[in-house]
């Protein structure tokens, strides 16, 4: 008997890099084909091979620039709240994806003329340069805009964490400022999860990931914010981005470079910065760690 795989969240999550990427090099050949025909039937006159030249330049740049515009996105989150302090940031930075795009077009169209023994000319720069903008301010925020949609979707699929709110009347039945446990929403369904089943939480943009059971809920809040909420008997700091639950801690795995690399019991490996490594070693009372050796923890 044939046994019939169905694909869920989580096969979706555990190939989530690849598909990402996938997507949006699907899309950009789609719109590269469309384009390039819709072009070509534009300008009959013209040699078949100039109206493509033109739309795959143009399409393998703004691919190649999408990376750019998701990092900067993250570094300065296009928020309701801030609005004021981060969307001139983000319009100095169209000026730049469109600078960007339109520079590498142009040099990958003289390349392309220049092969089949022709010319191009891009015309007067300002002007055409600002044609251009229009067309790359518009390129810039529907990328954030198509991210934005992306994650309020992903997080309604997976799940995001929230902090349990004080009551509105009478004293919380646990401490909010140290939390117990933590609200997660799913589907429209609402569950809790005790603070001591978060194996690790790792910081992601705007969000911190608590990672739980092999899933991660994303939690709207800061590293800093978050570092005050946790059990400090319990959670402790590896590096930058990351929180361990000692519990859940197997072993230290030393690096040449000073740094080090945890193992957690469910088999993941998580980085630990030399920064935190001495702090985490004294934590058990344990000898200096050599690289020549794996310390277990547990």
């Amino acid at each position: 008997m044939i046994s019939r795989h169905r694909f869920t969240l989580d096969d979706y999550l555990r190939w989530r890099r690849p598909f990402e990427i996938g997507l949006w090099a699907v899309s950009y050949v789609l719109s590269m084909l469309f384009n390039s025909v819709t072009a070509q039937i534009d300008h009959p006159a013209l040699p078949a091979w100039q109206p493509w030249c033109w739309e795959c330049s143009s399409s393998l740049l703004s691919l190649a620039l999408v990376p750019v515009v998701i990092a900067v996105e993250r570094r300065w989150p296009l928020r309701v709240s801030a609005w004021r302090q981060t969307l001139p940031l983000h319009l100095m930075a169209s000026v730049l994806f469109s600078l960007a795009h339109v520079g590498g077009m142009v040099a990958l169209r003289k390349l392309c003329y220049a092969y089949a023994g022709s010319h191009y000319d891009f015309g007067p720069w300002w002007r055409n340069f600002g044609y251009e903008y229009l067309k790359d301010v518009r390129s810039y925020f529907g990328i954030i805009a198509t991210v934005w949609l992306y994650r309020l979707a992903l997080l309604r699929l997976q799940g995001e964490a929230r902090l349990l709110a004080a009551p509105d009347a009478g004293p919380p039945v646990e401490p909010i400022e140290r939390p117990e446990r933590f609200l997660v929403r799913k589907l429209g369904k609402e569950f809790l999860v005790n603070a001591c089943e978060i194996e690790w939480l790792q910081a992601s943009g705007n969000y911190v990931n608590l990672h739980v059971r092999g899933r991660d809920y994303p939690l709207r809040a800061t590293m800093a914010t978050i570092e005050n909420r946790l059990d400090r008997t319990r959670f402790v700091r590896v590096h930058r981005s990351y929180f361990v639950n000692l519990d859940y801690l197997a072993e230290i795995e030393p690096l040449d470079t000073g740094d080090a690399r945890l193992q957690l019991r469910d088999g993941a490996k998580i980085p630990c910065s030399r920064r935190y490594r001495a702090a985490l070693r004294d934590r058990f009372g344990e000898a200096p760690i050599t690289p020549a050796r794996v310390a277990p923890v547990a």
